[in-house]
C-alpha cells in the first residue's frame, strides 16, 4: 500500500494544525457558523442529529493494522467505543465532541490517516473493488490508478469548492463491478486497446440521490499517461458550467443531462486538447505507483483439499462457499468478515472487534485489510492452510454468518437514529428484515440478492440500486417506507422502479416477504431475483404486495 513521504506527512501535519486553529477560533466566537461550515466539511466533520460525525478517509478501502488499531483507540477515548464502515469504504465516528476533533485528526495523522475531503463540495474518496489486486480476471490492478487520482485530487486548489460533491470510482473487471462505478460522477474503467496497451474508458454523470442517473460513456480510450489530464478537463468543464444557484441541480449528472453526453464530451475534448501535453504523467511516476502495489512475498503453497473438513463441519463449508473468494495466487484465499449481525447496525464494529480484526490480519495476512462498499471487512491474503482455523475464530466472535451477497447482507445508512437529514430510521428496518430471514436455508433459497436501505433521498444506503430498495419517507410527521424493485449496481446497471404507495414501518418485513414469495412462485430454474423481475416486470409484485 502507499506509504507517506516526508512531504506527505508535513502537508498533513500542517492541515491538522490549520484546522485546530480554525476550530478554536470558531469555538471562541471568532468565526461564524457560515464561515466555519466549509472548513469543517472539507475536514470530514458533519453536524448530525445528536453529535458531530467525523468521516475518516480510507483511500480505496485499503488500510493496515496499525491504522485500524488507531481508529479503535480513538473510538474508545473520544467516541462511544465503536465505528461505522460506510458505502464509500470510509470509517465514521458518530459521537465525538467538536472540541476533540482536532486532537483526533492529530492522532490519525501519526498513522498516515486523515479526514480530508471526505465531505464538502470537493473530490471525495476514490473507491474500487475491495478485492483489487488479488482477484483473478482484472485487466490491471486498479489500486495504482486510485492512488494516482488521490494524489492529484487532494488539496487541488481549483476543485476545492465545486458546485457539489464529486465522486470517482475505478473498475478493473469485465465480468462484474463491486464499486457501483456507473453511479459515480466519473466512472473509470480499466481497458486495453487493440495494441494491448492499458488505458481507460470513461463514464460521466452517474449518481444517486434525488435524481438517480446511470452514467454515460464519453470516451472509449484514454492512454494511461493522459488520465489525469482528461479528469482535469472533465472537472474544469463541470466547475465552469455546473449550476451553483440550486444545490439540488448542481451535480454533474444534471449538467450532462442538460447538455447531452455528446455536447458535454465535446466540451471536455476541447479542454483536454488545451492541457493534454502539459498534464501527461511521467513514466517514472507511473512506475512508482505500480511499485507501491507490487505483490507481497507470497509463499509457494499448494491448494488445500477441504473435502474432509466440509464433510465434518457443514457450517464451515457454507461459510467457505459464501464468505470467501478464490485468490489469484495458488494456496491463498480472500476472506470477507461479516459485519451484518442481528442486534448490530450494519457496518458497525466495536473497539474490541477492531483490535480483534487487526490481530487476525497480523496473524493470517500481511497486516493489511480492506473495507468494502457493502460495509464489511476483507482479509485479502489468507493462506488456505489457515482458513479453517480462521473460520473457527470468526465463528466464536459472531463474525462468520455465511450470507455475504444474500438478502441479510444489507447495505444500510445510519438513518434517523443519527443523521439530521433523514426522514426515517433505517437501522430498525434492517434489524426487522434480518430477524425475519434468520434461517440460512431460506436465505440461500432466495439466491444472491441485494437489499439496500436509505433513510432519505440522499441515498447513502444506495436504495436505488438494490434489487430491493427501501427508502424512508416522511408522511405528516410519521415514518413510512417506499419500496423499489429491479435496481442493480453491476455493469448492467439499472435503477429500481417504485412499487407504489409507501408502507408503515411495521408492514415492511411482511411486504418484503410477500415480494420474495412472488419471486419464488414466478422464477424459472436458477433465476436470481433480478432476472425474474426483468422477465416478468413489476405488475405481479405490485398486485401481491397491495392485495
Amino acid at each position: 500500500m502507499y506509504l507517506y513521504t516526508d512531504f506527505d506527512q508535513q502537508l498533513l501535519n500542517q492541515r491538522v494544525a490549520q484546522f485546530r486553529d480554525q476550530t478554536e477560533r470558531y469555538l471562541a466566537g471568532k468565526l461564524t457558523e457560515d464561515e466555519y461550515r466549509p472548513l469543517r466539511l472539507q475536514n470530514g466533520l458533519y453536524v448530525q442529529r445528536y453529535a458531530p460525525m467525523l468521516r475518516i478517509a480510507v483511500p480505496y478501502g485499503l488500510l493496515n493494522t496499525t491504522q485500524l488499531r488507531k481508529v479503535a483507540e480513538i473510538s474508545q477515548e473520544y467516541d462511544r467505543g465503536y465505528a461505522h464502515v460506510s458505502t464509500r469504504q470510509n470509517i465514521q465516528l458518530n459521537w465525538s465532541a467538536l472540541e476533540d476533533i482536532p486532537e483526533i485528526l492529530e492522532q490519525l495523522a501519526t498513522v498516515q490517516m486523515h479526514a480530508t475531503q471526505t465531505s464538502g463540495n470537493c473530490i471525495r474518496n476514490t473507491t474500487t473493488d475491495q478485492y483489487a489486486g488479488v482477484i483473478a480476471g482484472e485487466v490491471e490492478d486498479p489500486r495504482p490508478t486510485c492512488e494516482l487520482i488521490r494524489q492529484w485530487s487532494t488539496f487541488h486548489p481549483e476543485f476545492a469548492f465545486l458546485p457539489r460533491k464529486f465522486k470517482i470510482a475505478v473498475s478493473a473487471l469485465e465480468e462484474t463491478d463491486r464499486a457501483a462505478t456507473s453511479f459515480h460522477d466519473i466512472g473509470v474503467y480499466i481497458v486495453r486497446n487493440d495494441a494491448g496497451e492499458m488505458g481507460y474508458k470513461i463514464k460521466v454523470g452517474g449518481g444517486l440521490g434525488r435524481t438517480p442517473v446511470i452514467g454515460s460513456f464519453i470516451r472509449d480510450f484514454v492512454a494511461r499517461e493522459d488520465l489525469i489530464g482528461y479528469l482535469e478537463a472533465i472537472l474544469r468543464v463541470y466547475n465552469l458550467h455546473g449550476r451553483r444557484d440550486n444545490k439540488y441541480k448542481a451535480r454533474i449528472k444534471i449538467l450532462v443531462k442538460a447538455l447531452t453526453p455528446e455536447v458535454f464530451a465535446e466540451k471536455v475534448e476541447a479542454e483536454f486538447a488545451q492541457i493534454q501535453d502539459q498534464m501527461k504523467v511521467a513514466p517514472e511516476l507511473l512506475a512508482k505507483m505500480d511499485a507501491v502495489f507490487k505483490p507481497f512475498d507470497y509463499q509457494d503453497l499448494p491448494n488445500e483439499d477441504f473435502s474432509a473438513l466440509f464433510a465434518e463441519h457443514p457450517k464451515f463449508k457454507q461459510w467457505f462457499n459464501v464468505n470467501t473468494h478464490a485468490h489469484k495466487v495458488q494456496g491463498y484465499h480472500i476472506v470477507t468478515i461479516n459485519l451484518k449481525r442481528a442486534g448490530v447496525a450494519p457496518g458497525d464494529v466495536t473497539t474490541e472487534e477492531m483490535n480483534f480484526i487487526a490481530d487476525l490480519a497480523d496473524k493470517y495476512t500481511f497486516g493489511e485489510l480492506r473495507t468494502t462498499h457493502e460495509q464489511n471487512i476483507v482479509l485479502a491474503d489468507v493462506p488456505q492452510k489457515d482458513v479453517f482455523e480462521l473460520w473457527k475464530i470468526l465463528d466464536q466472535a459472531n463474525m462468520a454468518r455465511a450470507h455475504i451477497g444474500f438478502i441479510t447482507d444489507i447495505i444500510c445508512c445510519p438513518g434517523g437514529d443519527f443523521c439530521s437529514l433523514a426522514n426515517a430510521k433505517s437501522i430498525p428496518i434492517s434489524e426487522a428484515i434480518t430477524r425475519r430471514f434468520d434461517d440460512l436455508d431460506t436465505v440461500y433459497n432466495l439466491r444472491k440478492l441485494d437489499l439496500n436501505i436509505s433513510g432519505c433521498m440522499n441515498a447513502c444506503g444506495h436504495h436505488h440500486v438494490g434489487n430491493i430498495g427501501i427508502l424512508g419517507v416522511d408522511k405528516k410527521g410519521a415514518e413510512f417506507y417506499q419500496i423499489t424493485l429491479g435496481g442493480n449496481a453491476d455493469h448492467d446497471a439499472s435503477i429500481g422502479d417504485i412499487l407504489g404507495p409507501s408502507f408503515a414501518a411495521e408492514a415492511v418485513p411482511d411486504v418484503v416477504e410477500e415480494i420474495l414469495n412472488t419471486y419464488l412462485d414466478l422464477r424459472e430454474g436458477e433465476e436470481r431475483f433480478l432476472d425474474t423481475y426483468r422477465r416478468v416486470g413489476i405488475k405481479p409484485f405490485k398486485e401481491r404486495a397491495y392485495a
